[in-house]
C-alpha cells in the first residue's frame, strides 16, 4: 500500500495574524480543504490503480467540518495531531483531560487517524522534560508510547515519526532504533505506518538528503521495524516526488506546505498536483 499524509499544522492562522492562511477563514477552512480534494484524490487514485490511503491531520477545532464536508464515497481519511496519553474507560477516569485530548473523544468525532511523534510534539515533550530536571533521553519515547497504546486501542491507525537531530546524526542508528523500540513496545505495528523526518534538514536554507540518504535510513527502519511500512516525513512536494516514488523502501510521503515561495501556504489543488506526481499521474 501507498501512503499520501497531510499535516496541515496550524497552517489555518490567518497571514494577517503571521500565518500561511490565505484560502479560507478560519470557520470554514477544514471543509474548504476537503471539499476543495475529495473529487480529485478519488480521480487519482483510479487512475493510479494503487491501493493508496490518504490521510489529513488537522488542528482539533477543523476535525468536525472536515468530518461533515466528506460525501460517502470520499476516500479522505481524517486524523488528529497527537493524543493524550491516557483515556475514558468504564469502572476509570470518565472525562477528567481538561486541555487533552484524547483518543476516544477524537474518534468519536469521526477521526480515523492520528500523528504521534512529529519531530515539533518531541521538542515540546522535551523542553517540559527539561524544565523538570528529566535527562533520561528515553523519556519523551516511553512518553509517545503511551499516546500510540492509547490510539491503537482506541481503534485509530498511527503515523508514527521519528528522526535525528543534527547533533545526533553521527549516532543516528542509535537515535532511530531508540525511537522504533521503545515507542513501539507493546504496540500493535499492524495498525501503524513510520514517518521518517530527517530533523537536521528542516527549515529554510538548510539542505535536504538526497535518494541514497533516504533509501539508506528506509532500508534501515524496514529491518528494524519489522518490514513496517515508511513514508517520507521531511516534505513530500513537487520538486521531490517522483525521486522519493523511485525508491522501492519509501511507502509514501508526509506533505505540509506545498508552496514555500511568495505566497508561501498550503494550497488544494497543489497538493492534488503533488499526489499526482508522487503516483505517477499525468495532470
Amino acid at each position: 500500500m501507498k501512503h499520501i499524509f497531510l499535516n496541515l499544522k496550524r497552517f489555518d492562522i490567518p497571514k494577517t495574524e503571521g500565518g500561511v492562511n490565505a484560502i479560507a477563514p478560519a470557520a470554514e477552512w477544514g471543509s474548504f480543504i476537503v471539499k476543495g480534494t475529495q473529487d480529485g484524490i478519488r480521480k487519482i487514485a483510479e487512475a493510479a490503480g494503487t491501493d493508496t490511503e490518504f490521510v489529513m491531520y488537522l488542528p482539533e477545532a477543523h476535525l468536525i467540518p472536515a468530518v461533515l464536508a466528506k460525501t460517502a464515497d470520499s476516500l479522505v481519511k481524517i486524523g488528529c495531531q497527537s493524543v493524550y496519553r491516557d483515556d475514558a474507560a468504564p469502572g476509570h477516569n470518565f472525562g477528567a483531560f481538561t486541555s487533552n485530548r484524547t483518543a476516544k473523544a477524537v474518534r468519536a468525532l469521526g477521526c480515523e487517524s492520528v500523528l504521534i511523534g512529529h519531530c515539533e510534539e518531541r521538542n515540546d515533550k522535551a523542553g517540559i522534560l527539561k524544565e523538570a530536571g528529566v535527562t533520561d533521553t528515553a523519556a519523551v519515547n516511553r512518553l509517545l508510547n503511551q499516546e500510540v497504546k492509547r490510539a491503537v486501542e482506541a481503534g485509530l491507525s498511527v503515523l508514527y515519526c521519528i528522526g535525528e537531530k543534527a547533533e545526533e546524526q553521527d549516532r543516528w542508528q542509535e537515535v532511530l532504533r531508540e525511537q522504533i523500540e521503545t515507542g513501539l513496545d507493546g504496540v500493535d505495528r499492524s495498525s501503524v505506518v513510520i514517518a521518517y523526518e530527517p530533523v537536521w534538514a528542516i527549515g529554510p536554507g538548510k539542505t535536504p538528503p538526497d535518494g541514497a540518504y533516504i533509501k539508506m535510513i528506509a532500508d534501515y527502519v524496514k529491518e528494524v521495524s519489522g518490514g513496517m511500512d515508511v513514508v517520507y516525513g521531511g516534505g513530500l512536494k513537487q520538486d521531490n516526488a517522483k525521486m522519493l516514488a523511485e525508491i522501492p523502501s519509501i511507502d509514501g510521503g508526509l506533505i505540509a506546505l506545498t508552496r514555500f515561495s511568495g505566497e508561501i501556504g498550503f494550497y488544494p489543488e497543489e497538493y492534488l498536483e503533488i499526489a499526482g506526481l508522487y503516483l505517477g499521474i499525468e495532470q
